[in-house]
């Protein structure tokens, strides 16, 4: 009888081996230079994205630009306004990117998104305030806007995640998020529809763009994007052991409330600062995590930095497209939707995407 016990044993154990050993890259070595490839690749698309343009504005002249400056037009599009926007991106990506890993931890949920917990809804919500009340027209002044309501609306999604017994389980955190999330996107959509003049103040940033962002938006952000990824690789270790599920966390001796909560304040400061600065960007926070669980497997110590890499990868790549492909400009955002939308048709359609 206990022999039969231990055969049904053996293919869970070693299918949970299997799963924890999943990825391209198996050793610390093999890591490290992937990771070292991949800053290389971020690097040359950020360099690439300071020639690439909507404009036409040749090679020497941008070079020239960049090396000697200058108070003419070109140079003052390159280094006001090219400069700023690759920094941003690079920024924005990383943050969003790593906001989504997180959450997928979290929630143990592969198919997760930094908008499931309202913080996107809540930082919409407080722009749409700000131009109607307030009468606020300049990103830089609505980007604290954004911020405050991105918090408030994670705070009341733990508040009401939290209730009863068991507590800020993943399963409320998800269900209040979502139920916030559509309170919050009805009430906006009644002010705007009622409001034309809001509604086109706000358009560009509603859509998830980086076009006309200076230096002042992404100085206004960084200190929340620091603070939010030195939070995230804080935990990084004690989400290994969450992915596993409460009891078996807390039997190893992790504290799961500490953990849970420094991670809902970072993705708040991650993805809260992120949309303030470029609009709502829907699908990165679920594709860049995706990507680097199949390079170096569930670990989140691993998962995080390759996530934080690639995903101002894939948000350049994107903006890059949305200058060229049409006439004139096509928001970021609309890119990544494209980009990320039959991305998740292919993990919802996968046996592996019920959990982590």
């Amino acid at each position: 009888m206990s022999a039969d016990l231990d055969s049904l044993r053996l293919p869970t154990a070693a299918a949970r081996a299997r799963e924890a050993s999943t990825g391209i890259a198996r050793s610390t070595a093999s890591r490290w230079l992937l990771l070292v490839a991949a800053l290389v690749v971020l690097a040359a698309i950020a360099a690439g994205s300071l020639f690439i343009g909507s404009g036409t504005i040749s090679a020497a002249e941008v070079w020239r630009a960049l090396s000697q400056g200058g108070d003419d037009t070109n140079a003052i599009l390159i280094t006001g306004f090219r400069v700023p926007r690759m920094l941003l991106a690079i920024g924005v990506g990383a943050a969003l990117g790593l906001a989504g890993a997180m959450m997928q931890a979290v929630t143990r949920n592969p198919l997760a998104d930094p908008g499931i917990l309202g913080v996107n809804a809540g930082a919409y919500i407080a722009v749409v305030l700000a131009v109607a009340i307030a009468g606020t027209a300049d990103l830089s002044s609505y980007v604290w806007w954004s911020f405050a309501g991105a918090g408030l609306a994670s705070v009341i999604v733990y508040v009401i995640g939290s209730r009863g017994r068991a507590g800020a389980t993943p399963v409320r955190l998800v269900l209040a998020g979502v139920a916030l999330s559509a309170a919050l996107q009805g009430v906006t959509f009644a002010i705007t529809i009622r409001n034309p003049d809001i509604f086109d103040k706000i358009r560009f940033w509603q859509a998830g763009s980086l076009q006309n962002r200076q230096m002042d938006v992404f100085l206004g952000v960084l200190p929340f994007l620091i603070v939010g990824v030195v939070l995230a690789l804080v935990v990084s270790r004690s989400l290994n052991a969450v992915a596993l599920g409460d009891d078996l966390a807390t039997s190893l001796g992790t504290k799961v409330l500490r953990t849970r909560v420094l991670s809902v304040v970072a993705i708040t400061l991650l993805c809260g600062s992120a949309t303030a600065a470029a609009g709502p960007i829907a699908f990165l926070g679920l594709m860049s995590p995706y990507l680097a669980r199949a390079i170096v497997g569930p670990d989140q110590r691993w998962v995080l930095p390759f996530t934080m890499v690639f995903a101002p990868i894939i948000f350049l790549l994107s903006d890059l497209v949305g200058r060229v492909a049409v006439p004139g400009e096509m928001p970021v955002g609309i890119v990544t939707a494209f980009v990320g939308a039959p991305l998740l048709i292919v993990l919802i359609r996968r046996s592996k995407a019920q959990g982590l």
